[in-house]
């Protein structure tokens, strides 16, 4: 009797099936191979014999009908048009006996590659934690709050009223400007108390803004420049208190140059100190007044200009004026009382305005602090709008979690969640300010993306436990809802991590500590997620199970207490049914099948191409640069003085100093030709007004040839030096000699014009 021996070489996998067919010859059987690993294996030809013994369906106990007209026993789902596939149920087991060849299988497998090679581990990991949490849930819950407790003390190294470096924080690490200052203040002496220039200082100094419009089209006649004079003079009284009761005045802080302080406008000086200056013959850049050259440049801005007139051109209109207060700076001591001056300032310059009554011009006003507190103030209002967004998530996760019946309603689930992403913010936030951590002030917004990132993880838990039975145990209900979701947020927390702490390599400070704090606290929320939060929803699994046994206990007494205590719906949910979201059946019943049909594709494409090219067009607007104003509040008083500034005093950039690092022989008149040709290229570029250059050397080679003295002298050169500097005082800033009497370095200045933007700074540079 013919029989069909197992091939040692079949895998594990292969499944043959036997189907019974009808032909000419009577009754066959046909071997085939379901699975898809059978690919390249030849079915056995020719018919198995007759005294088979009995063949299993999958999960089947009941033996085939024998015999040529016997029918076999349909699958489940199976066609009734279609004959039914037997499947054997080992690979040795016989075939049924039928008059035909022994068959003979040729069998062949191909290996596949296995990319499940990190899901599949990570399922397990996560199944074997969910059968914890659910058998443990208290321990799960109560662990991360003692941890967070425990942190949380961190927040009492918060610094407070600690003012921020701003340029430390927000300036690149190690960047070349930082290093040229460095040398110019190690090469070059400063002193704002006696000789105080503003071209010549290498930091930011304390100083006061006002910009003065006139309501008319020009502020140059006597009326106008009275408003402003009675202005200057009541910010110059101002008098800021102390904590041990004494006063600051202006005189006491204000910088000096040779013991009187610096004007806050050359201009208006000269008209207060001579009132019947006539201001219908001004010269513009540079006013030559008794002898002494005023620089105008930044202190009158919206002007139009006449013919030429002295060393410029007559300045005809002015639309507005410059007052800049300079304070002292490099003494400790005088920084301090110096900032409280200028709070005081702040504090009273809306009476000063008040009690003037101006009426012929406006005034906006910014200060050398004005950044930093306005930056602390913006960042301030954002902990309101911190509050109120964990109010509307919760509110928006409430919503969305709230179901037709009271099994399965999570609601105080979706709220819970939203806490659990708090309690990550304190846990991070603590850690690192026990480490020593800096708290920068934009730290304070990254809750919000914390927030964002904790929620969308609940959603995702929440929708694998709705896919859960009621019927089954919670250790298994939670094994299922964490082996679905292990992948999904532990992908999406690694990547979001890793972006973040890649930005420690950042070369800003501030940046690098904003992105230590968001990495450490979305560790923490992805932790308190698998563990508090999986906590708390297995104990509300407890509730639902609670819930389900109360409701159907057949009470007709309690029925209409029942329902009400199921309110708004007092349905019965299937003890091993699922839960669909009208949501998600809204996307799978009406958006799904609408975003398939062909005109929704053609839109979609015709979108997507729109999007891109909006996108590619938005990247060539990008400006390089920061603009202030959009670092303070749309309230703030810095905006306007930026939009004046911008519109009427863009014309003349900053002064730059231009050095030589080197020793150099200054009375070699072929070192001297270098220098010079160096400056005149300085002065080439469009970006640069060689009026205003500014060169102690060529001011040195005039004076000793007015003496009848040889510049190419040494001795010559370096013995009049100081009587140079002391008809010439400015200069002694400019040059550093050394104590056997030589130059080691020295600088001069040139000015730059038409810097509108940041583009134009970086070419300038360039």
């Amino acid at each position: 009797m013919p029989r069909v021996e197992s091939e040692p070489e079949t895998w594990p996998e292969q499944k043959p099936n036997l189907t019974k067919r009808d032909s000419e010859t009577g009754t066959e059987w046909d071997w085939e191979f379901e699975d898809s690993e059978s690919e390249g294996k030849q079915p056995p030809t020719g018919p198995p014999g007759k005294d088979a013994p009995p063949l299993r369906t999958d999960g089947d106990d009941a033996p085939l009908p024998e015999g040529d007209n016997a029918t076999p026993l349909p699958l489940e789902g199976d066609n009734p048009d279609v004959a039914p596939r037997l499947q054997l149920e080992r690979d040795d087991a016989p075939l049924p006996e039928e008059e035909s060849p022994e068959p003979v299988a040729v069998c062949g497998h191909r290996r596949r590659c296995h990319t499940d090679c990190l899901e599949a581990p990570l399922s397990r990991a996560f199944q074997w934690l969910g059968w914890q949490v659910g058998a443990h849930p208290w321990i799960f819950l109560l662990a991360p709050l003692m941890l967070t407790a425990a942190l949380g003390t961190g927040f009492l190294y918060l610094p407070k009223n600690e003012e921020e470096n701003l340029e430390y924080q927000y300036t690149p690490v190690g960047s070349p400007a930082k290093a040229e200052r460095r040398f110019v203040q190690n090469h070059f002496t400063t002193n704002d108390s006696y000789r105080f220039s503003p071209s010549r200082r290498s930091t930011e100094t304390n100083f006061i803004s006002i910009l003065v419009v006139s309501h008319s089209d020009s502020l140059l006649d006597p009326a106008t420049f009275t408003e402003v004079s009675k202005l200057d003079s009541a910010v110059q009284d101002l008098r800021a208190a102390q904590e041990n009761g004494s006063q600051i005045q202006y005189q006491q802080v204000c910088a000096r140059h040779r013991a009187l302080c610096v004007p806050p406008n050359p201009l208006l000086h000269a008209w207060q100190v001579n009132k019947t200056l006539d201001l219908s013959s001004i010269s513009f850049p540079i006013y030559n007044h008794s002898g002494q050259r005023l620089y105008l440049t930044g202190f009158f801005g919206g002007h139009i200009l006449g013919g030429s007139l002295g060393m410029g051109q007559l300045l005809l209109q002015a639309k507005a004026m410059r007052l800049l207060y300079y304070l002292k700076t490099e003494l400790p001591e005088d920084d301090v009382q110096s900032k409280q001056w200028i709070i005081h300032f702040l504090d009273q310059l809306n009476n000063i305005k008040n009690s003037l009554a101006l009426e012929k011009i406006e005034v906006v006003h910014f200060t050398s602090v004005s950044r930093r507190l306005e930056f602390e103030a913006t960042s301030e209002t954002v902990v309101p709008l911190f509050h109120l967004a964990y109010i509307f998530i919760i509110l928006f996760a409430v919503t969305s979690c709230c179901r037709f019946d009271c099994i399965r309603n999570k609601m105080c689930v979706a709220a819970f969640g939203v806490i659990s992403a708090f309690l990550a913010v304190v846990s991070g936030f603590g850690l690192l300010l026990h480490i020593g951590v800096p708290f920068v002030i934009i730290v304070a917004n990254s809750p919000f993306l914390i927030l964002g990132v904790g929620v969308d993880d609940m959603f995702i838990m929440i929708s694998a436990w709705h896919e859960t039975s009621l019927a089954d145990d919670i250790r298994q209900r939670m094994s299922s809802v964490y082996s679905k979701v292990a992948v999904s947020i532990t992908i999406t927390t690694i990547t979001n991590i890793l972006a973040f702490y890649t930005g420690v390599m950042s070369s800003f400070r501030s940046v690098q500590y904003f992105c230590i704090y968001t990495g450490t606290s979305l560790l923490f929320c992805y932790f308190y997620s698998i563990t508090c939060f999986g906590a708390f929803m297995a104990l509300d699994g407890k509730r639902e199970v609670v819930c389900l046994r109360w409701l159907e206990k057949s009470d007709p007494k309690w029925s209409s207490f029942k329902k009400s205590c199921c309110f708004p719906f007092g349905s019965v949910p299937d003890e091993h049914g699922t839960d669909s979201h009208p949501v998600t059946l809204f996307f799978r019943d009406y958006f799904g099948p609408l975003l398939t049909s062909t005109e929704s594709k053609f839109f979609v494409v015709f979108l997507y191409i729109l999007y891109l090219t909006s996108s590619i067009y938005g990247c060539f607007q990008v400006e390089e640069g920061l603009d202030l104003r959009n670092l303070a509040s749309d309230d703030s008083y810095i905006t306007p003085y930026f939009n004046v500034e911008e519109g009427y005093f863009s014309d003349y950039g900053p002064r730059v100093m231009v050095i030589v690092t080197k020793k150099v022989d200054y009375w070699d008149k072929d070192v001297r030709q270098k220098l010079e040709n160096c400056i005149k290229n300085f002065e080439k570029n469009y970006y640069i007004d060689g009026n205003f250059t500014e060169f102690w050397l060529s001011a040195y080679v005039q004076y000793l040839k007015g003496k009848s003295q040889d510049p190419n002298d040494k001795n010559t050169f370096m013995n009049n030096i100081p009587d140079f500097f002391s008809n010439f005082p400015n200069f002694e800033y400019d040059v550093n000699i050394s104590s056997s009497n030589e130059i080691i370095s020295s600088r001069g200045f040139i000015q730059t014009t038409d810097v509108f933007s940041s583009k134009d700074k970086k070419i300038m540079l360039f």
